[in-house]
């Protein structure tokens, strides 16, 4: 997205700026240790439901710092550079950072709860499935929470067991199965700052609403207010739609909700900008 006014290479304020580095070296630190040592660093600092095995307090906040890659590392340090600089020198380092901590740790606040909501339902069915267990109920339950893997594992078992629906040996392999496909919902770590930076465009939005942006793709011009709601409503969308997703959608909606919340304690009737 570009601005409208042209003084968009300013000097980068200081909070800004070392987030961006933070974030540049951790995923360069992330790349070295995965091809020198075959440690991945992702798996670690990043966040688990805290239901996983894998779950530690501190991947609250260091997941902030990680990334999956190039692109998702740029799309997000582009997007806290565009607008969370114009934040910084508004409010000042110091309630910047603030709010971006605040906005990270509320993301991943709903991203967690949202998760353990999901990964119950997902033992809830499992549950149910494995008290009376059959082809058709296997199917059932891979088909609604694992559709990706359907085709690609199951298909082929759910056609053996379909030939001896009674068989207490398939019975025992598909309660094999959904223990393997609980553990694996629940070892997939979340990374990106994503959460915080949806948080920092939501504040750009609430204070300067009518300030108009040009979108990279389609190349339009919009408000920022109206850009916000359709961010925000695209998220919520597919949020309902994907559960699941390995993209979190609520995690983008929390840092939202978060930073409406703080900026309405923060705000003055001065705060709007145009």
């Amino acid at each position: 997205m570009i601005f409208g006014n042209r003084n968009i290479f300013s000097s980068t304020p200081p909070v800004v700026m070392n987030l961006i580095m933070i974030n540049v070296v951790m995923l360069v630190v992330t790349w070295v240790m995965a091809n020198t040592f075959g440690i991945d660093l992702n798996r670690i600092l990043g966040v688990y439901p805290p239901g996983s095995p894998n779950f530690r307090p501190y991947q609250i906040v260091t997941h902030m710092f990680m990334h999956g890659g190039l692109f998702h590392l740029f799309f997000n340090m582009f997007a806290l550079w565009m607008f969370g600089r114009i934040l910084e020198q508004v409010w000042g380092s110091r309630r910047f950072f603030i709010y971006y901590m605040v906005t990270g740790l509320g993301a991943v606040t709903i991203h967690l709860l949202v998760n353990y909501l999901h990964i119950s339902a997902i033992q809830n069915d499992a549950m149910a499935m494995l008290n009376t267990p059959s082809p058709d109920a296997f199917a059932a339950f891979v088909t609604r929470h694992f559709p990706e893997y359907y085709d690609q594992v199951y298909a082929q078992f759910l056609d053996k067991w379909y030939l001896f629906p009674n068989s207490p040996v398939y019975a025992d392999q598909a309660a094999e199965y959904t223990r393997q496909l609980i553990a694996l919902q629940q070892g997939i770590p979340t990374v990106g700052a994503s959460g915080a930076v949806y948080g920092v465009l939501l504040a750009f939005g609430v204070l300067f609403p009518n300030t108009v942006l040009m979108l990279l793709f389609p190349p339009i011009p919009i408000k920022a207010k109206w850009m916000v709601i359709i961010y925000g409503g695209l998220e919520l969308y597919l949020g309902l739609t994907q559960p699941g997703s390995s993209i979190a959608h609520f995690a983008h909606l929390g840092g939202m909700i978060f930073g409406f919340i703080l900026i309405k304690l923060w705000q003055r009737r001065t705060d709007v900008f145009y």
